[in-house]
């Protein structure tokens, strides 16, 4: 069985060297594994929360899909899309909201960071605070269940969240599942050995302290001065340098195989320059982007093939999205409106039609097959064919009980000349009469 890994991806500002090295470059490691079922979405919704200014959400949008492409994400081996190109998303987020309490919700971290930020300055506790910010943990459970996630990268600071979704799913199957568990409960995988870069002043890189490196915008110019700036001592040409604990030579190693690393601090030791050093420090991390950056401005200079592959990977997250959103929509009552049972006919009216009938066998192949058949004996529906009977009479027992709000995931084919109402309508008189 596979692993389901699931990724978010901030869609605001525009991405540095240090989260390349620190989740870009390992994301992308880890979807090549095998046994993992990747997803990367695109948290553009998220965005909303924290950004009112829609020309600068669209860019970013652009940007970030572009890096992550030219980084090498294979969209063949993952799903990649837009939370907002998922209706599902947002409706499952209302079924969630609809069982998760208000206490839990003040108890989340950024709504009491705010109220606690708004009482030290002696304002409202609630100033400022909108809806989007104070129910965000249950848009992201809603990101996570909708694809059964087993696993979800982040940081320390959203492991509560992921604590959070676990609770949620766990009360929803409590209340609708009847024995059946519609959501998986995640896992938070938070990497303690993550590479954290230092910035040019030796800090946490962050746009926060204005010491980034940049990882495309600008071209090789602005990363070429980026380095410049970074913060060195004031020893000479041809002194002795103790790389250690620099921030030039923790780049490096981000970039480095262990013999160049071990090279490197040997020169800086013996009394290269940091001219050269920085020299250095550019053409091994140019070495290994500028490649990543032709392919980016190809992307950002054809935004159609980026919006190509972001309903690509739309499509195949809503093909998996669809069926379990109708299962959950069943579960808490939102259904069809199925025919009443007719009435008692008494001996002088005709009978009624014979109802039709799923029959299972096995073929010569060993297989297990069933079919729905009309009572003038035509094939309305033809499954394909199972390793075992248990699993073929589990799909008929569901297509009876659930009519044809089970279609959307059984593995069936209609019969030639059977249109989609002729099979609802079967469905639906199997479903009434097991009533």
């Amino acid at each position: 069985m596979s692993t389901r890994v699931l990724t978010g991806i901030t869609t605001t500002g525009t991405l540095h060297l240090g989260n390349y090295v620190g989740a870009i470059r390992p994301a992308i490691a880890a979807s090549r594994e095998a046994g993992v079922e990747s997803f990367f979405f695109m948290a553009d919704y998220h965005a909303l929360i924290k950004c009112d200014e829609p020309d600068r959400i669209e860019r970013s949008r652009l940007q970030i899909a572009a890096t992550w492409l030219a980084c090498g994400l294979d969209t063949r081996r993952v799903v990649f899309y837009r939370q907002s190109d998922i209706p599902e998303i947002p409706e499952l987020t209302w079924l969630l909201t609809c069982v998760t309490s208000k206490g839990q919700m003040n108890r989340a971290h950024a709504y009491k960071a705010s109220v606690d930020a708004n009482l030290a300055a002696g304002e409202d506790p609630d100033a400022g605070i909108t809806m989007g910010l104070y129910s965000y943990p249950i848009l992201m459970a809603a990101d996570i269940l909708m694809f059964n996630a087993h696993r979800v990268p982040v940081g320390k600071d959203q492991v509560q969240h992921i604590e959070m979704a676990r609770d949620v799913a766990q009360r929803f199957n409590h209340l609708f599942g009847k024995g059946e568990d519609f959501f998986v409960l995640p896992e938070a995988q938070v990497d303690a050995e993550m590479e954290l870069l230092p910035g040019l002043d030796g800090r946490k890189m962050s746009k926060s302290y204005d010491n980034v490196v940049p990882l495309f915008e600008g071209g090789a110019k602005a990363l070429r001065e980026a380095i410049a700036r970074i913060v060195t001592d004031s020893r000479l040409p041809g002194e002795p340098k103790e790389p250690e604990g620099t921030a030039l030579v923790a780049l490096y190693d981000a970039f480095a195989i262990a013999d160049e690393r071990a090279a490197f601090r040997a020169e800086l030791r013996a009394g290269l320059g940091w001219g050269d050093a920085k020299q250095r420090l550019f053409d091994r991390i140019d070495a290994e982007i500028g490649p990543m950056r032709a392919r980016y401005d190809e992307l950002m200079a054809r935004p159609e093939r980026i919006e190509d592959t972001l309903q690509e990977g739309a499509a195949k997250a809503r093909a998996l999205a669809g069926p379990l959103l109708q299962r959950l929509r069943e579960a808490v009552g939102l259904r069809r409106f199925q025919p009443l049972a007719a009435p008692a006919r008494d001996a002088a009216m005709p009978k009624a039609a014979a109802l039709p009938v799923f029959k299972q066998y096995r073929e010569a192949d060993g297989r297990f097959y069933f079919k729905l058949s009309a009572h003038d004996g035509r094939t309305l529906l033809q499954s394909e064919g199972f390793a075992g009977g248990r699993e073929a009479g589990e799909w008929v027992k569901r297509l009876k009980t659930e009519g044809a709000a089970a279609l959307a995931g059984a593995p069936v084919q209609r019969g030639d000349g059977v249109g989609e109402d002729e099979v609802a309508q079967a469905l639906a008189a199997l479903v009434a009469a097991a009533g």
